[in-house]
């Protein structure tokens, strides 16, 4: 079995258009959400989210890159180039051959979705792009990474609702682990700010109208973010002989399902893969300093995920330090784990927790360390990544320093 390593992050998301500016916006608690700016948000009930304020497609892509990427892919294709920029990797010959991408997306392209619907229903139209297809598809953001890095190895997209980012992160580990691949470029991207895609979230009434207050007693529902980050996962021996800057170490990653409710989350089926996750990568859970919640800001599942921590880590609950980074630049959906993982970086190279911001009451369903407000400094050694998505789906990922 290999070890994987990460050797290059990228992002651009509401805090920031690189992994420094996003770093340094956790580390400040400085908090993206606010009113929407989307055709139509008047019509709408929540009025708030956490966009990537500006960003110029004009003047990242040409007129024919434009013509194929939805938003979600412009993010995927931005993010991934930091990271594999940051990795110092060019794929040729034989690694080109091996090396992949998979990706984590759960809408698609709700953009292109919705200008065309508008464009169909609203105006009358009777014919749509030739590219929307193409340029809709929950796997074009993995596609045109591979094209545009000539990564020919396994090529894919994982659709589990919130949950997306982490499950691609965990089969690119597993690939890497296995010897499938020596390199694969993972993480997630979304894109649902928009008329259709908030109206349709609205429906489940479970968003805040007003701020995202995770773990805080008058918490009201979770915000919608959007944005991308993308990661190097890399054999360890691969990154050791070229040199390679070594980020941490992905030390292992579990999935599983509740088989209960296709919205309610269970707390049996998040503690089993937080366990099944320190299991995998054989750490006690002692040695587990700081957890990124899931966190999204709603009663069902802030108190469950609360509880299966205490559930997983007994005693050790009290001096764990958990935290929640939506309430700073909202919930990605499909893209969400990918984002949240930089926190995790963080801690483990940097000594920097992020925080829970706009935590205002203590909930006695919800009596852990929080991190309220404010960035903390502690050494950590290993961290994890929740991810909890609705049809129970759940997969962790625990990451080493290294």
């Amino acid at each position: 079995m290999k070890r994987v390593v990460i050797t290059g992050a990228g992002t651009i998301n509401p805090l920031g258009m690189d992994v420094a500016q996003t770093m340094t916006a956790m580390a400040n608690g400085d908090c993206a959400i606010g009113p929407i700016d989307i055709p139509d948000a008047d019509r709408l009930h929540v009025k708030i989210g956490a966009q990537v304020r500006g960003f110029d497609p004009e003047a990242v892509f040409n007129r024919q890159e434009l013509a194929l990427y939805d938003r979600f892919t412009q993010f995927a294709m931005i993010a991934a180039a930091q990271a594999i920029d940051q990795s110092g990797l060019q794929f040729d010959g034989a690694l080109a051959q091996s090396a992949g991408v998979i990706l984590g997306n759960s809408g698609g392209g709700m953009q292109t979705l919705d200008e065309n619907y508008r464009a169909v229903y609203a105006e009358g139209k009777n014919r749509v792009h030739p590219f929307v297809v193409p340029k809709l598809m929950n796997n074009a953001a993995s596609s045109h990474i591979s094209m545009r890095h000539n990564l020919q190895g396994p090529s894919f997209t994982v659709a589990s609702a919130c949950a997306s980012s982490n499950h691609a992160m965990a089969q690119a580990f597993m690939m890497v682990r296995a010897g499938i691949a020596p390199v694969m470029i993972t993480g997630g991207s979304e894109s649902m700010l928009c008329f259709g895609g908030i109206k349709a979230w609205e429906g489940l009434r479970v968003m805040a109208k007003t701020a995202c207050r995770p773990f805080s007693a008058n918490r009201k529902g979770m915000v919608q973010g959007e944005g991308a980050g993308v990661f190097v996962f890399e054999d360890y021996d691969h990154a050791r002989a070229r040199g390679a800057t070594i980020l941490a170490e992905v030390a292992g990653a579990a999935m599983c399902a509740d088989a209960s409710d296709i919205v309610m989350p269970s707390r049996a089926g998040a503690a089993r893969a937080m366990r099944g996750a320190l299991q995998d990568a054989r750490i006690a859970p002692d040695a587990v300093g700081y957890i990124n919640a899931h966190g999204t800001g709603t009663l069902a599942n802030d108190k469950t995920e609360c509880a299966a921590v205490a559930d997983v880590f007994g005693r050790h609950a009290d001096q764990l330090m958990i935290s929640s980074t939506k309430s700073m630049h909202g919930h990605l959906i499909g893209g969400t784990g990918a984002v949240e993982l930089l926190a995790c970086l963080m801690a483990l190279r940097d000594g920097v927790i992020a925080p829970t911001v706009g935590y205002e009451k203590p909930d006695p369903e919800c009596a852990l360390d929080v991190v309220p407000n404010v960035a903390r400094q502690a050494q950590v050694d290993v961290a994890l990544s929740n991810a909890f998505a609705c049809g129970g789906l759940n997969a962790v990922l625990a990451l080493r320093k290294i």
